[in-house]
């Protein structure tokens, strides 16, 4: 067993591309995933899970079709599965996601320059 810590913030430096999930560690079936995203998702939803977003650095805002919600520095929410939305950030900002492993970034949705490789470790 390995007994050192994850240093979470040390891990966004390992990269620089946009709305790529990288995993950073494994609960069960559940993986944490980090990933750095400014400008506008796609709407999508997850059918089968609910997905966590919890803001690391930055400020991000969840679209849904009947409303929206701020997420700041140090707060997180939960989308309930099959929810659509749409992620988006004016400035870069550095999340984290829990969400079962084999999960896609984009849902159901087919998005070749968005879908994000899946189960890539940093």
């Amino acid at each position: 067993m390995d007994y050192k810590s994850i240093e979470i913030s040390n891990k966004y430096k390992l990269f620089s591309e946009q709305w790529q999930p990288k995993v950073i560690a494994e609960m069960n079936d559940y993986q944490f995933k980090i990933a750095k995203i400014k400008g506008e998702f796609i709407w999508h939803s997850h059918k089968e899970t609910d997905e966590t977003f919890i803001v690391i650095k930055g400020e991000i805002e969840i679209e849904f079709r009947d409303g929206f919600v701020k997420i700041k520095e140090g707060e997180m929410f939960v989308v309930p599965a099959g929810v659509e939305h749409k992620p988006k950030s004016k400035k870069e900002s550095q999340i984290m996601l829990i969400e079962p492993k084999g999960v896609v970034n984009t849902g159901e949705e087919d998005s070749n320059n968005l879908t994000a490789k899946n189960d890539v470790w940093i």
